[in-house]
């Protein structure tokens, strides 16, 4: 009886702290909602264009709650794919894809796309299989580590500083770097007539882009087709089909044949159906598409955030009569980090890695290192002030997205990483720094936003993505092989 009244006495005890503990955590979610609801509404106050840096912020909130709740990270894709055998998370990487290129056909078929095409060569291949190694070594993408870090996270927190970190050290080597660069990209990297501010011949990654990336074609799917990009063919024939619908229904079907048929046609089997007619063939490619509803959805909801954020952004720079951003902090009085073309990274839609290492490139800047005579910095994305820096707030805006939905779903923690996990996070973020600044974005804006809109330079970084993770998820079987059998070799002796 007494044992009994104890139990009893201990369950209620545990209900209550756990009821306690939900509350602290929704007050928190909560109480992040209002800290970025007040500086939307205290700043439009103080000064109507700051609402430009909370429509960012807000679709950043967006992005950041899709992620945490459809766990959407293409590092885990590709591992789960290739580890494991589960496709789960490359069809919502795909849905969400293909829904973000419907969305965009309409936005950009009414010629309010603020989307401009990459060089396309094979430097976009190169560049996405240093990346994807890096994020299959780091343990997250780089969109993925910003939402981890909005868990509670802390070897995510540390990919994403070694990321920003690395960048903006690489985009400024010069040196003995220089004894690598082909002649020819130097001599053509001096012909495009810089500025004098912009030490062109100093930087092994200033001549990379100025001898050899920006001599590359740059072209959509439509424009390869014979039509303008923002016409009705274009945009949903050139572009949304031929660019983005059927290569994704492609790449589906070939996670279908190799990773998940053998699965489906097993459970039939064990239903008693034994026949593979077409039709059974097409109901197991869709119970693959639809087996997860939870990435669906977010999926759905992100691939439709993204679109309307272009909307909303070229909305915006019609109402001001401006073409980027800088254009607003001058206005405002804020000149300080602003390029020599008068711009600051203001892509328009989601992007990640730029904007993280704007922050080092600033810190870098306050400290005494000159920044500002590259091209990444100095002449194209400038180091403005990380508090009034539009994709700033949305970077933050995103970890804030996913800790709210990681404190309402009761999945927020804190997690210390370990020695090893911690090393592998600061190389996998290195290579990740590095591929993006290669590819000119990571598997954000050089995979996803790029094959959305058309982009093929987009599908060559994901080929070479898919390559680099492959790769990592076969070094690392080897590595814990390796571990393993040296803890089983010291056990025996």
């Amino acid at each position: 009886m007494i044992t009994t009244e104890a139990t009893v006495a201990g369950t209620a005890e545990t209900e209550t702290r756990t009821a306690n503990d939900t509350i602290k955590r929704r007050r928190w979610a909560y109480g992040i909602m209002a800290f970025f609801a007040l500086v939307s509404i205290g700043t439009f106050l103080y000064n109507e264009y700051y609402i430009y840096l909370s429509v960012y912020l807000w679709f950043g909130l967006v992005y950041g709650m899709c992620l945490q709740y459809g766990r959407f990270c293409f590092s885990s894709a590709f591992r789960d794919l290739f580890a494991v055998g589960v496709p789960r998370m490359v069809v919502g990487i795909m849905i969400a894809t293909v829904l973000f290129a419907f969305v965009s056909a309409f936005v950009t078929a009414t010629g309010l796309s603020t989307f401009h095409a990459a060089p396309t060569s094979v430097h976009a291949v190169v560049a996405g299989f240093i990346f994807g190694v890096g994020m299959v070594f780091a343990g997250g993408c780089a969109s993925g580590s910003l939402y981890k870090t909005g868990e509670g996270n802390m070897n995510a927190l540390l990919v994403v500083l070694s990321i920003s970190v690395t960048q903006a050290l690489f985009v400024d080597v010069g040196g003995w770097t220089n004894k690598l660069v082909p002649q020819s990209w130097r001599e053509s990297a001096l012909s495009k007539g810089l500025p004098e501010s912009i030490n062109v011949g100093d930087g092994w990654v200033d001549q990379y882009l100025a001898g050899y990336v920006w001599d590359q074609p740059v072209t959509t799917f439509a424009q390869m087709s014979g039509w303008a990009n923002d016409s009705f063919a274009g945009a949903f024939l050139g572009n949304l089909l031929t660019g983005v619908v059927l290569p994704a229904t492609l790449l589906l079907v070939v996670v279908y044949l190799f990773w998940s048929r053998k699965s489906f046609m097993r459970r039939r089997a064990k239903d008693g159906n034994s026949t593979n007619t077409f039709r059974d063939e097409l109901a197991g490619y869709w119970a693959m598409i639809t087996a997860n509803k939870r990435t669906a959805i977010a999926g759905l909801v992100l691939g439709i955030a993204c679109g309307l954020h272009m909307f909303v952004i070229q909305g915006l720079r019609v109402k001001f009569g401006i073409r980027n951003a800088g254009t607003l902090l001058e206005r405002m009085g804020f000149d300080y980090g602003i390029s020599v073309n008068g711009t600051v990274f203001d892509p328009g839609y989601w992007y990640v890695t730029t904007q993280e290492a704007q922050w080092v490139g600033w810190a870098f800047q306050k400290l005494g290192s000159e920044n500002m005579d590259n091209i990444y910095f100095g002449f194209v994305n400038g180091i403005p002030n990380p508090a009034i820096n539009p994709a700033d707030w949305m970077s933050l805006a995103l970890i804030g997205g996913a800790a709210v939905m990681a404190l309402l779903s009761n999945e927020f923690r804190f997690k210390k990483p370990t020695l090893e996990l911690a090393t592998w996070a600061i190389i996998g973020g290195a290579l990740m720094g590095i591929g993006s600044r290669l590819g000119l974005g990571c598997n954000v804006g050089a995979f996803f936003v790029r094959v959305s809109q058309g982009d093929p330079s987009g599908w060559l970084f994901g080929l070479g993505m898919i390559g680099g993770a492959y790769i990592g998820v076969k070094f690392f079987n080897w590595w814990t092989e390796r571990k393993m059998a040296k803890q089983f070799a010291a056990a025996d002796f």
